[in-house]
C-alpha cells in the first residue's frame, strides 16, 4: 500500500528529488494514514463526509472527553487498511488542552508499530 507522503510539520505534500509529489510505502504509509484519519474533523473530507471524528460534537470543550477521544481514535485507525487493531494511549493533557501520547497499531502482518501525537 503506498499513500503521498506528507512533512510531519506542515503536514503537507513533499516533492521528491525529481520534482515529483513523493510516496510513501508501508508500514510508513499504514502510520500516515492512521494519522490523517485521526485528524479529520467529521464532515471535513469532500468526498465522504462519515470520516473523521467528531470532534466539535463530542470530543472539544466537553467533558470525559479524553476517554471519548481514545475510543474514536481507536475505531477511526482500525478503518485504514491493514490495521488489524489499535489502543490510545493518553500520556499527557496540557494546561493549554494539547493532547499527547501514542497509538499503538497491529497490522494484519502481526507487526506492532507506534504513532506519536
Amino acid at each position: 500500500m503506498q499513500s503521498l507522503l506528507l512533512d510531519r510539520t506542515e503536514w503537507d505534500l513533499v516533492l521528491d528529488r525529481s520534482g515529483n509529489i513523493a510516496i510513501c510505502s508501508e508500514p510508513y504509509s499504514v502510520l500516515q494514514d492512521v494519522s490523517n484519519a485521526i485528524r479529520v474533523f467529521q464532515g471535513e473530507c469532500y468526498y465522504d463526509t462519515s470520516k473523521g471524528l467528531p470532534y466539535q460534537a463530542q470530543i472539544l470543550g466537553k467533558p470525559q472527553s479524553v476517554p471519548i477521544f481514545q475510543r474514536l481514535a481507536e475505531a477511526a485507525a482500525r478503518t485504514v487498511p491493514l490495521v488489524q487493531d489499535a489502543s490510545c494511549i493518553v500520556s499527557r493533557l496540557g494546561g493549554d488542552r494539547s493532547l499527547s501520547g501514542i497509538m499503538q497499531i497491529t497490522l494484519t502482518t502481526g507487526e506492532t508499530l507506534d504513532v506519536q501525537f
